[in-house]
């Protein structure tokens, strides 16, 4: 049987060498990393953490936040991690989700667990162009439209809608807990009408405000009229015989 050369011997060295590599190499301060067959996962559960850690490691497929005090998720928080399968965010202070949170990740992510935080409000493209199965329970969410419009895209996730219950929302008839499935009315349409109605009554402020001022124009000038005609009256006439007697003083000066 022919030996290995040393080539291969050396390929075979460095494979060994990668795999006995201690786990925790490369990864963000309190977090532990474990090397799988598909990638690294990331656990950083109960650390204590205030902010979304800057240095996760490229290849992680895993990330486990769940536990801390990250109260933000700015855009692109997660960028550089192209093979991210599964996020976990839960039981954090997370207090709403902007628009570009999860921007780098839409594609790969296939879990997204934001349950137990104090979301109240998310951009209504939050959730664009994402395939993951997302879990949003125990949040107080603000129903509005918003938050039905970024729900609206994840037709494919019923879970995500159901387990939805709304804290507060612009209906009058709202209930504290209502679930978000339970309200049949469109939100956006809503928040137009509502919004046609303050104009309505801006515009109609005018128009009275308008018409109140040409009222009182007009009464204004008739009360002027009227002094006008009073004054003329009171002005004295001249009296008959003064007006004969002035052709006579003319033909005694010629």
């Amino acid at each position: 049987m022919p030996l290995p050369d040393a080539r291969s011997l050396g390929l075979v060295s460095a494979c060994l060498l990668l795999l006995l590599l201690p786990p925790s190499r490369g990864c963000p301060k309190s977090c532990v990393c474990l090397r799988r067959s598909d990638g690294l996962e990331v656990t950083c559960s109960h650390a204590r953490l205030r902010a979304v850690p800057s240095d996760i490691p490229p290849d992680t497929v895993l990330l486990r936040l769940d536990h801390n005090q990250i109260s933000a998720v700015p855009d692109r928080s997660f960028r550089g991690l192209a093979r991210l399968r599964e996020l976990n965010l839960s039981h954090n202070a997370v207090e709403t989700l902007g628009e570009g949170a999860l921007r780098g990740v839409e594609a790969t992510l296939r879990t997204l667990d934001l349950s137990h935080n104090r979301i109240s409000r998310v951009h209504r493209d939050a959730f664009a162009r994402l395939h993951a199965r997302v879990l949003m329970g125990d949040n107080p969410w603000h129903c509005d439209c918003a938050l039905q419009q970024a729900l609206r895209v994840m037709a494919h996730n019923h879970e995500a809608a159901g387990r939805v219950r709304c804290h507060s929302s612009p209906l009058r008839d709202h209930r504290e807990g209502q679930p978000f499935l339970a309200m049949d009315a469109d939100l956006c349409n809503l928040a137009k009408r509502t919004t046609d109605y303050a104009m309505l009554v801006t515009m109609f402020g005018w128009f009275a405000m308008v018409v109140s001022y040409v009222v009182y124009y007009v009464r204004q000038n008739q009360e002027d009229a009227r002094r006008h005609l009073e004054y003329l009256k009171s002005l004295p006439s001249k009296a008959p015989g003064r007006a004969e007697e002035a052709p006579e003083d003319a033909s005694t000066a010629v």
